[in-house]
């Protein structure tokens, strides 16, 4: 019986062949110089001993750090260290002004405009009637020479003409909506949901499809209660962290008291 508890403590010990493989794969990224490639798929799996599924999988988790680029038919190639957008979810700011008191520079890649008329779904969420003219903006956030962000905005196009969008739209439709006099901006409710890519937002990331983002579904609001934009924002896990200040609950402690 002490013979076969030595050995299962042993085994125990051993790492799990996922977690081996995240160490040599590590390893080997840690050797190549940002913006080298990284061996092909089937021959970084044939020299680790794994399928190319389980190195798909690994894979996964250090492109969600920034620390490598998956290019859709060039190869996976090394990144260095990415900075990270960090900031409060109690506190709503547009990504443009984060990166402006961080320092970072945040560009607007590719921007479409759609306008339409608001179907059922969308009337209902912005609280207006079927119908209604409506625009959706869709664009890709970029830092560090790569894509980290897509955000889709729609809105009453009576909110934001095309004019507007074309003279000085610099991506945040929240940063154009706070300049404008007309609005008194009050707050947002946002939904946090970790999703997989769907294949065009995949696209835009320049990532595989299937590949875990944090998306996050927002309302904002004007002091009335009227909705003013209805969004939806893709962000790659590795280039931002966000936070919250969360009160306790002292009343199970108070009433204990009572």
């Amino acid at each position: 019986m002490a013979v076969k508890n030595k050995v299962s403590t042993q085994d125990e010990k051993k790492p799990s062949p996922y977690h081996r493989i995240q160490t040599q794969l590590a390893n080997q990224i840690a050797d190549i110089a940002p913006g080298e490639k990284l061996p092909s798929e089937p021959s970084l799996a044939k020299a680790l001993g794994v399928s190319r599924a389980t190195l798909r999988e690994a894979m996964r988790t250090f492109e969600a750090q920034g620390l490598i680029r998956r290019r859709q038919g060039v190869g996976t190639f090394v990144v260095g260290p990415a900075r990270v957008i960090e900031t409060g979810l109690n506190v709503l700011e547009s990504i443009e002004a984060l990166s402006q008191k961080m320092g970072l520079d945040v560009r607007m890649g590719d921007l479409t405009i759609e306008n339409d008329q608001a179907n059922l779904d969308i009337a209902e969420k912005l609280a207006i009637a079927p119908g209604t003219a409506i625009v959706t903006i869709s664009r890709v956030i970029q830092t560090d020479d790569r894509p980290v962000a897509y955000l889709i905005d729609t809105l009453p196009e009576l909110f934001i003409s095309q004019g507007e969008l074309k003279s000085d739209f610099n991506g945040s439709v929240l940063d154009h909506l706070i300049a404008n006099e007309n609005f008194d901006i009050s707050n947002s409710n946002t939904y946090i949901h970790a999703v997989a890519a769907p294949a065009k937002i995949a696209r835009a990331l320049e990532i595989q499809r299937g590949d875990v983002l944090l998306m996050f579904e927002a309302y904002l609001f004007e002091e009335s209660g009227r909705v003013l934009d209805y969004s939806y924002s893709y962000f790659l896990p590795g280039y931002f962290r966000f936070h919250i200040i969360r009160s306790v609950d002292t009343s199970l402690k108070n009433n204990r008291k009572g």
